[in-house]
């Protein structure tokens, strides 16, 4: 990474600092610890990938740690994804999440437990009910709540071939009536909401109503989830404004039941939430700081990708907004440090790690798009969206993925005096029409979802292959472009064209080569995409070009009629140095008006 992070004068970073990698404290003091870009021969160069464990701990010395309250032992290598998980968060317990794994899905998708995984599972809920387990291995009240969640919803609603096993019957006939007199009211209703599925005929469950207004309007809606059913918009919109932000304290939640907020969730995903349930998690927030600030560009494409990352493969879309910057088209990036359940690369890391500031508001995000010399920005949902992401912690303990793994791809943190377009990333079969239904709902002049691989954005240049599992391919692409000049957001009816295609990448003119891995390192994922901006040839770079064109070509944009000279307008891009430029001044400017 030194030799690609070098540049010539004309392309100066000195002023460039490095945050402090390693804090793990999500919202860090603003006292940091910063390294510095090294100067060689008239050139700028970051520290080392091998050196950087060493620098860091140079920098962080006994003042610095008491300063962040660290321990030596708390030292995170911050070139592999896993280490941003904030230690501020408690772990959940391995035992019942491998169960919810199994049990918190779809009426397809569920696999019951056998008996002898009930069993466990139950009598590891019971000890740390009773107080017989510490630390790591009590089990939360998220995920008493996603569990039982899951069971109840399973037993109401689900087929027959997902419903409860003969020994999952077998092991709750034995354990229930014990797990009754240990276990709080809350998770008592969850388990059994009507007093008729344990058998037992408990009034619990029935007479359950909840601490306060936002906790009864919660079991309220609980009562209609764990029966299998649906709410209406405003009926969801109210329950999220009513229980969110999430206030924890201590590890434990302040506000509403951590173990009743874990059931709405997932019991909403396992029952497939309708068009209207999604649209009300997509905008319930919209204006939870005020009004979207307004970018008076021309262009700007919101990208959604997935916000837990990308575990095996390369994750291009930062590179690929660089690349876009440069004739014209503006992108703005969202995401998260580190998001469960699979807290793999993200476009935060990456910067963080390249030293950009990760904090920025939304209208210093403004700024960056509006710069001629960027026009790109990534902003974090710490900051645009505090509400949403104090859910992090209780979305680990949940393990499966709640409606909000799909709508917040679809948040318009900023507006655009020109056209908007989003795309976005998905990867189960089913979630590309409501996504592209979101999109049509935020009134833009294009929208489109990608199967890319890991179901991220990066379209892939290797074979397909002979061996594909059921379901979409990946390169699947499905889309819309408003018809006319005018925005799709000033025209009630609006007529559309869509589109739907596979995109062979051969079929363009590129060879065939296998995908990049990164295997959960930021320092890879970063190192391949500089190795392309700088005109290196290969798999990076020709996955970059693919996705700046493809994209630019399917949403529309100027000049990309011809998706030939769109792909040639990407490597010229690349090749003129313009958009490794425009990656360095990001850098460097994202820390002005701090």
């Amino acid at each position: 990474m030194r030799a690609l992070l070098s540049q010539q004068a004309s392309l100066s970073v000195s002023s460039i600092h490095i945050n402090n990698c390693c804090n793990p404290n999500p919202n860090p003091s603003p006292t940091r610890t910063s390294l510095h870009f090294s100067t060689k021969s008239g050139g700028h160069r970051l520290i080392g990938r091998k050196s950087r464990s060493t620098a860091v701990r140079a920098v962080l010395d006994s003042a610095t740690f008491d300063q962040f309250g660290l321990k030596e032992s708390d030292f995170r290598n911050p070139a592999i994804s896993t280490t941003y998980r904030s230690s501020t968060l408690p772990k959940p317990n391995q035992t019942v999440l491998d169960a919810q794994a199994r049990v918190c899905t779809g009426p397809t998708q569920t696999r019951p437990l056998s008996e002898e995984q009930a069993f466990k599972v139950l009598d590891t809920i019971l000890r740390s009910v009773r107080g017989e387990l510490k630390d790591e291995e009590q089990v939360s009240k998220a995920q008493l709540g996603a569990f039982f969640a899951g069971m109840t919803i399973r037993a109401n609603a689900f087929p027959e071939a997902t419903q409860w096993s003969e020994g999952e019957r077998r092991a709750m006939n034995i354990f229930w009536p014990l797990l009754a007199r240990v276990l709080p009211p809350d998770v008592i209703f969850i388990a059994d909401p009507e007093g008729s599925i344990m058998g037992s005929g408990s009034s619990v469950g029935p007479q359950f109503v909840g601490n306060g207004t936002s906790e009864m309007r919660l079991v309220g809606a609980l009562r209609e989830i764990l029966a299998g059913g649906h709410l209406g918009y405003e009926e969801v919109q109210g329950v999220l404004r009513d229980v969110l932000p999430l206030k924890v304290e201590d590890g434990k939640s302040t506000g509403v039941s951590e173990s009743l907020l874990s059931a709405f969730l997932i019991g909403q995903r396992m029952n497939r939430e309708t068009d209207r349930e999604l649209k009300a998690y997509c905008l319930a927030f919209d204006d939870e700081l005020g009004p979207a600030p307004v970018a008076d560009v021309r262009s700007l494409t919101h990208y959604g990708e997935p916000y837990d990352g990308n575990t095996r493969y390369f994750r291009s879309t930062l590179f690929v907004a660089a690349v876009r910057s440069c004739y014209g088209e503006s992108s703005l990036l969202h995401g998260v440090e580190w998001m469960p359940p699979k807290g793999g690369v993200t476009e935060e890391q990456m910067l963080k790690f390249m030293g950009a500031n990760t904090n920025l508001s939304l209208h210093q995000a403004k700024e960056l798009i509006e710069d001629e010399e960027i026009g790109f920005a990534y902003i974090s949902q710490r900051e645009a969206r505090p509400s949403l992401y104090s859910l992090i912690g209780v979305r680990e303990h949940i393990k499966k993925r709640p409606p909000l793994a799909t709508t917040e791809k679809v948040q318009q943190f900023i507006r655009a005096k020109g056209k908007e377009s989003f795309v976005a990333g998905f990867y189960h079969e089913g979630y590309e029409e409501p996504l592209l239904m979101l999109m049509k709902r935020r009134g833009v002049h294009s929208g489109l979802v990608v199967k890319g691989e890991e179901g991220a954005l990066s379209m892939t240049t290797r074979l397909r292959s002979a061996n594909t599992s059921k379901g979409l391919p990946v390169n699947y692409c499905s889309g819309f472009r408003s018809v006319g000049k005018e925005s799709a957001c000033e025209v009630d009816g609006v007529s559309r064209e869509s589109f739907r295609l596979e995109v062979n990448a051969m079929d363009y003119g590129f060879e065939p080569t296998d995908t990049p891995r990164t295997d959960r390192s930021v320092s890879k994922n970063i190192e391949l995409g500089l190795a392309a901006l700088h005109g290196e040839k290969g798999p990076a770079y020709d996955r970059i070009v693919l996705n700046a064109g493809i994209v630019d070509h399917l949403l529309g944009c100027d000049g990309a009629e011809d998706v030939s000279l769109a792909l040639d307008r990407a490597r010229e891009a690349i090749d003129s140095g313009k958009a490794l430029k425009r990656l360095l001044n990001y850098i460097k400017v994202s820390h002005k008006g701090k």
